[in-house]
C-alpha cells in the first residue's frame, strides 16, 4: 500500500512544482525534526550561529558544513556520542519546536498519539556500512523509516518497469545486515509481489540458486553484478531454463555496458528475450537506492532521484562550492523524510561525471532529477578506491570496468603486492583472468596488458591465466558475502 502520496503524479510533475515540494519538505524537516531532535546537528547549528528557520531552500544548505564518514565514525567510537545522529524527540522538545496544532495533537491525543510517536521515532532495525573500515558505521531505522524504504524501493521497481501483476523476484543479494538485501526484500513486501530471498552464493551456493530460479521461474533477478553474471554463465553452460527472466537489477557495484552485454548473451542462450538490465546507485547513509530506467544496453538514463524523500547537491570536490547543473562534481546527500539515523550534507565521495540534471528523462519522460551514471571516487573520501601502484594513482573501480567489459574474459581478479613481500620493495600488480572458451591465452594476456596500461597508465607486472574453477575459488564466489575482486596484500 502506498503511504507517501500520489507517486504517479509526482514522477511527472512540472520541475518548478518538484523543486517547491523539495524545498518545503527540507525546511519543515530541518525546523521540526533535525534541529530539535538531532544532538549532532543541533550542536552544528548553534556553533555556526544558524537559525533553523533560515534553511528554506536547497541553496540555503550551503551555510551548513559538510558531514563526513569521519564524523560518523568519531561519534560511534565515543560512548557519550554514539546516538548523536539519531533523532531523539521528547515532550519538552516537541513543546518548544513544533507548531501549535501539531504539538497539541500529540500532547492531548492520548495513548493512540503516543503510540504513533513511538512508531515514528523509536529505532527497531539496524544496518551497517560495508566498507573496508574495521569499525563499520551503524544506521538505525524506525518503523516509519522502514515504511519509507519500502516505498522508495517500490518506486524504484516502478521506474525499472518491474511492476507487472505477474512479477516474481529472486533477491540474490548477500544475506547480511546491509542495506541491499533488506531494501530489495522490503520492496517486494511493499508492492505485494512475490519475492524470494536466497541470501546469495554463500547461503545457497550456485547450484541451489539455479535450482531455485528454475523452480520459481522469476521475471526479475536482483543482485550483485559479479555473482549474477556467474549464475548466468553457469546456467548457460548447464542449459538451464531462464526463459521467464525479463529484468535484471544490479546493485553494489558499477555495471559497465560490456558486462551488461555479456549477461544478455547468456540469458538469451537460456531462453530469455528482450531482457532489460538496470544499474542502481545506493549507499547506507541514504537508506535507499536509485535506479536507471530501461534503455538499450549501451545507454544509461542516469539514476532517477525521488525528490520528496531526499536531495543531492553537486559540489566541486576541492572547494566544496556548488557546480552548475550538468557539470561534474561530488555528490552530497541530505535525507528529508527519515527518522532514526539522519545525515544532512553528507559527502558521498562519489564524483558524478555529468552531475545532476532536472531535464525530463529522454527515455521514460519522468521529470524527476537524475544523477549521471558514470561515477568515480574522490581521493578525499575513498582513499581505498584510489591507491598508488608503482607510484601511480590508480582508480581500482576503473580497472574493474575495463576487465569486466572485455568479452574474452569470464572472470578476473587483481592482486597488489610487494616484490618478495618486502615492504621497501616495488609494488607488483598481478591480473588473474579466466578466458572464455576458444580464447587464446597468449592473445588475452597481451590484450589485458594493453587495456590496463591505456586505462590506468601502468602495466601489470604479470597476467596469470587460470582455469575458471580455480579463479572462482580465489574470488570466494560461494564463500564470501562479496567476491574478492581486488586483493591488496602489501604489508600495512
Amino acid at each position: 500500500m502506498r503511504r507517501l502520496g500520489d507517486w504517479h503524479a509526482l514522477e511527472r510533475a512540472p520541475t518548478a512544482e518538484l523543486r517547491a515540494l523539495q524545498n518545503a519538505r527540507l525546511a519543515r524537516f530541518v525546523r521540526e525534526e533535525l534541529y530539535p531532535f538531532s544532538p549532532h546537528y543541533r550542536r552544528v547549528f548553534d556553533e555556526q550561529r544558524i537559525m533553523p528557520e533560515s534553511i528554506r531552500t536547497v541553496d540555503d544548505l550551503r551555510r551548513l558544513p559538510f558531514t563526513t564518514k569521519q564524523d560518523l565514525l568519531a561519534a560511534q567510537i565515543d560512548p557519550a556520542r554514539r546516538l548523536d545522529f539519531v533523532l531523539q524527540p521528547s515532550q519538552e522538545k516537541i513543546r518548544a519546536h513544533w507548531p501549535l496544532g501539531k504539538k497539541l495533537a500529540v500532547l492531548l491525543g492520548g495513548e493512540r498519539k503516543r503510540e504513533e510517536l513511538r512508531f515514528a521515532y523509536t529505532p527497531n532495525f539496524v544496518t551497517f556500512t560495508t566498507g573496508r573500515s574495521s569499525d563499520p558505521v551503524s544506521f538505525t531505522y524506525t518503523p516509519h523509516d522502514l515504511d519509507v524504504l519500502g516505498e522508495a524501493i517500490a518506486r524504484m521497481f516502478d521506474i525499472g518497469v518491474v511492476n507487472a501483476l505477474d512479477e516474481r523476484l529472486i533477491n540474490l543479494m548477500p544475506f547480511a545486515p546491509h542495506l541491499a538485501f533488506w531494501a530489495v526484500t522490503l520492496g517486494g513486501f511493499t508492492t505485494g509481489r512475490m519475492i524470494l530471498p536466497t541470501g546469495g552464493g554463500k547461503v545457497m551456493g550456485t547450484d541451489g540458486n539455479l535450482r531455485m530460479i528454475e523452480r520459481a521461474k522469476p521475471t526479475c533477478l536482483v543482485g550483485v553484478p559479479g555473482f549474477v553474471y556467474h549464475l548466468m554463465r553457469q546456467a548457460h553452460e548447464e542449459k538451464r531454463d531462464l526463459s521467464k527472466v525479463r529484468t535484471v537489477v544490479l546493485g553494489a557495484e558499477k555495471v559497465p555496458p560490456g558486462l551488461k552485454a555479456k549477461m544478455v548473451e547468456h540469458l538469451e542462450a537460456c531462453g530469455a528475450k528482450n531482457v532489460r538490465i538496470l544499474g542502481t546507485y545506493g549507499f547506507t547513509e541514504a537508506r535507499m537506492a536509485f535506479v536507471e530506467c530501461p534503455t538499450s544496453i549501451d545507454t544509461s538514463s542516469g539514476y532517477h532521484v525521488q525528490p520528496d524523500l531526499g536531495l543531492f547537491e553537486v559540489v566541486d570536490p576541492k572547494s566544496g562550492e556548488p557546480v552548475a547543473e550538468g557539470a561534474d562534481g561530488e555528490l552530497v546527500y541530505s535525507g528529508i523524510s527519515g527518522h532514526g539515523t539522519c545525515v544532512v550534507r553528507y559527502r558521498t565521495g562519489d564524483l558524478a561525471i555529468g552531475g545532476q540534471t532536472w531535464a525530463p528523462c529522454p527515455h521514460c519522460g519522468r521529470t524527476l532529477p537524475r544523477i549521471a551514471s558514470e561515477l568515480k571516487r574522490t581521493s578525499e573520501q575513498h582513499a581505498l578506491s584510489l591507491t598508488k601502484i608503482k607510484g601511480t594513482l590508480v582508480d581500482l573501480a576503473q580497472m574493474g570496468v575495463v576487465l569486466a567489459s572485455m568479452p574474452e574474459i569470464e572472470e578476473w581478479q587483481a592482486v597488489i603486492s610487494k616484490k618478495n613481500d618486502d615492504p621497501l620493495e616495488l609494488d607488483e600488480l598481478e591480473i588473474r583472468v579466466a578466458p572464455r572458451h576458444g580464447v587464446s591465452a597468449e592473445a588475452l594476456t597481451a590484450k589485458v596488458r594493453k587495456e590496463i596500461l591505456a586505462a590506468n597508465e601502468i602495466a601489470p607486472t604479470r597476467v596469470q591465466v587460470l582455469p575458471l574453477d580455480e579463479l572462482l575459488r580465489n574470488l570466494g564466489m560461494e564463500t564470501e558475502l562479496k567476491e574478492k575482486r581486488f586483493l591488496d596484500k602489501r604489508p600495512k
